[in-house]
């Protein structure tokens, strides 16, 4: 694996975890959304994490090689909703409440997603230490040919 190499890896882990910290923050800001555009409430996004697929030529080429079978960092698949029912309080005087008084509050519960952000952002500084290294191990070994 070169330098270039762990540096794209950490700084695709660095673009993922971003993502995911957005996508947290918003979870919290609409954890008392009961009316979105399309009538129901907010529900909670959930990024999807995959390995990235080199492309043709990259494969092509470690294969020639023999270098091909290091990692290839990490990429969204997608973001989908989570599917999981929304939470019903009782408050017939609110404006979103149904017949019997209810009200269909979003599937978003603030600690878990709390509990999310301190894992998206340990991983985000555990993806820049990693770039830290791999500059200081660069900079050692240009200190080897003086």
């Amino acid at each position: 694996m070169s330098f270039f190499n762990s540096i794209n890896v950490s700084a695709s882990g660095l673009t993922a975890e971003r993502l995911r910290m957005d996508l947290i923050s918003e979870n919290i800001a609409n954890a008392n959304t009961t009316r979105t555009p399309s009538g129901t409430p907010y529900r909670r996004k959930v990024a999807i994490f995959r390995e990235q697929q080199p492309d043709a030529f990259a494969m092509a080429l470690g294969k020639a090689s023999s270098a091909y079978g290091s990692g290839n960092g990490v990429e969204v698949a997608g973001i989908e909703e989570d599917q999981s029912p929304f939470k019903k309080e009782y408050n017939p005087n609110h404006p979103d409440a149904d017949a019997d008084g209810f009200v269909s509050l979003p599937n978003v519960e603030v600690v878990n997603e709390m509990i999310n952000m301190i894992s998206a952002s340990r991983a985000y500084e555990a993806n820049v230490t990693s770039i830290a290294n791999t500059k200081s191990m660069a900079m050692k070994a240009l200190e080897i040919g003086k």
